[in-house]
């Protein structure tokens, strides 16, 4: 119980501390920019929430929200109307999972490996498309997306990170696919015996969690107002780092979307606290790597007196 209600206490410290250390930590402008630097990343943790239950892994997701940013900026940059670039950018990404699902499945080669391959795969065909080159004519109405609030101020991917939030928690707490990916990652030889159509919905999580991905790398184009094909890099570590130290484990068949989105926002508020203080922006992927192998010694300390 106390190593579930660590990464709650751990947000609520963090809060109060830089709230001291800092005026301008509180400050509505400053918690704006968390809540939408954060908002990308957490939306693509939602996706590797479900793969690292599942008991897989997806180190091409910064690929895939490089892709799909850069298709859909393009599709607007050709006339496409905004939310059907919006779609597309959806679809590159479900589709770039998808790919990953069925070369796990088919090939049965450990997702790791499978998805290092496609990182590499997928960011040489973005690059190799785009020329290296970033596309820059997008309407300037897209910037709602990434940057936009409603009559009341508040950003308009919080409620998008709210929504998607609350559609991953229903998948995961009220569908079978949800109920499988549990049973898979605990046990997938045990899930197959038991009936589980283990390779369709594994598959479909590795799809799910690409959609997700190709969101994300829409918003980011709609912040920078400009679809890069560079965009991304490092990205997968903060989605892991933030499912793993929101209790998920990396052996499979544990994880919670609120776990999820309290470790994506730790992760937001030390980056935010280390600009306000002024710490060496260099020492937060030290400090976001040695904190992932905090989380899973713990984890693996507690299965350890568990078992």
């Amino acid at each position: 119980m106390i190593q579930r209600l660590l990464p709650f206490g751990t947000l609520t410290a963090l809060f109060v501390a830089l709230a001291i250390a800092s005026p301008h930590f509180l400050t509505a402008p400053n918690l704006t920019t968390v809540v939408r630097q954060t908002a990308v990343i957490n939306i693509m943790a939602l996706g590797m929430t479900l793969v690292i239950i599942s008991g897989g892994i997806d180190l091409s997701v910064g690929s895939i929200m490089a892709l799909a940013g850069f298709f859909g900026a393009d599709a607007m940059r050709r006339g496409v109307p905004i939310p059907a670039a919006i779609a597309i950018g959806i679809g590159v990404g479900m589709l770039a999972g998808l790919m990953n699902g069925t070369l796990i499945t088919r090939l049965r080669v450990n997702p790791f490996i499978v998805t290092l391959g496609t990182m590499g795969i997928i960011r040489g065909v973005t690059l190799l498309v785009s020329n290296g080159l970033a596309v820059h004519q997008v309407p300037k109405s897209f910037a709602f997306l990434g940057s936009g609030n409603d009559p009341f101020g508040i950003p308009w991917v919080l409620w998008i990170l709210l929504v998607c939030a609350l559609a991953m928690h229903v998948v995961l707490e009220r569908t079978k696919l949800g109920r499988y990916a549990f049973a898979i990652g605990s046990n997938p030889d045990a899930a197959f015996y038991a009936g589980i159509p283990v390779r369709f919905h594994l598959t479909c999580v590795y799809a799910i969690a690409g959609a997700l991905t190709g969101l994300s790398g829409m918003i980011q184009a709609s912040r920078l107002m400009s679809g890069q094909p560079t965009e991304g890099i490092g990205y997968e570590l903060q989605a892991i780092a933030a499912v793993v130290i929101g209790g998920g484990s990396l052996r499979g068949g544990e994880g919670s979307v609120l776990g999820t989105l309290v470790g994506a926002f730790i992760m937001g508020l030390l980056s935010d606290g280390s600009d306000l203080l002024g710490v060496n922006p260099y020492w937060q992927q030290a400090i976001i790597g040695a904190v992932i192998i905090l989380a899973v010694f713990l984890d693996e300390l507690r299965k350890r007196r568990v078992s």
